[in-house]
């Protein structure tokens, strides 16, 4: 079961071999790997903080936080300021099929939430007027929102959506998917235009998503298209690489 407890099972390293050719810090980023894969040490559990740890083990600071920092690398450890190190809930792996974050979240057993950071009606700037087709200066819904999953914050999404569009509230965006919402008033999405990439955090971007300065993130482009041929919605989102990963499947011709 889940929990939010602080945990360290001391039996998991009693046995450390202190003078063998292994490093220390090798043998107990394992042995947390394999506990907290086992279930031994449950999702959303935190650790102690490395003085505590370092003390229980009688080994140095230095020693333990790499140690962490190989099992956060792995995805399987997050550090979250003024909570610790915690277990992730698990890593959410999209598809790369034309659905919204919302949903992959519910589909992966997650809890998604959604913050609405800006909602307003802005022209359209030039570059966003070429993905949309539509006329530099046309009103368009502008939305940033953060999404997190059981309470850990997963991406920021911008998206830019046309004038017949503007009247979606804070309150449906607070509560369902974007694209939810987009079916409910008979829009259909039949393609889309993506791209996938990385770059390093910027603005408030490492607040928000509760990273270091200077972390990489994934990032995606999407443009899409209704039945109709039109495009429908621009979006330009940042994940969090540690709790985030895209998947594909390639067929040789």
């Amino acid at each position: 079961m889940p929990t939010d407890e602080t945990v360290w099972p001391d039996e998991l390293f009693h046995d450390l071999d202190r003078a063998g050719p292994v490093p220390l810090y090798f043998q107990v980023s394992r042995r947390l790997e394999a506990a907290i894969q086992s279930g031994q040490i449950p999702p959303g559990a935190r650790l102690e903080n490395e003085i505590e740890i370092g003390r229980r083990l009688g080994l140095s600071r230095p020693t333990i936080r790499r140690a962490i920092q190989e099992v956060v690398d792995k995805g399987l450890l997050v550090r979250r300021r003024g909570i610790g190190t915690q277990v992730v809930q698990g890593q959410v792996t999209r598809q790369v099929e034309l659905t919204s974050l919302f949903e992959d979240l519910k589909n992966s057993q997650h809890t998604p939430t959604t913050q609405v950071l800006v909602h307003d009606v802005r022209p359209a700037a030039d570059d966003v007027a070429e993905h949309l087709g539509v006329l530099v200066g046309s009103p368009l819904l502008y939305l940033r929102r953060l999404r997190s999953t059981d309470g850990i914050p997963v991406a920021l999404m911008e998206n830019f959506l046309p004038e017949e569009l503007t009247d979606i509230t804070r309150e449906q965006l607070e509560a369902q998917g974007l694209y939810q919402i987009l079916r409910s008033r008979g829009v259909t999405i039949r393609v889309a235009k993506q791209r996938i990439g990385a770059r390093a955090e910027h603005g408030d971007e490492a607040q928000l998503l509760d990273v270091d300065r200077g972390s990489p993130l994934l990032t995606m482009q999407r443009t899409a298209y209704d039945a109709a041929g039109r495009a429908i919605e621009y979006g330009v989102h940042c994940y969090r690489p540690d709790m985030y990963s895209f998947e594909t499947t390639l067929v040789a011709k």
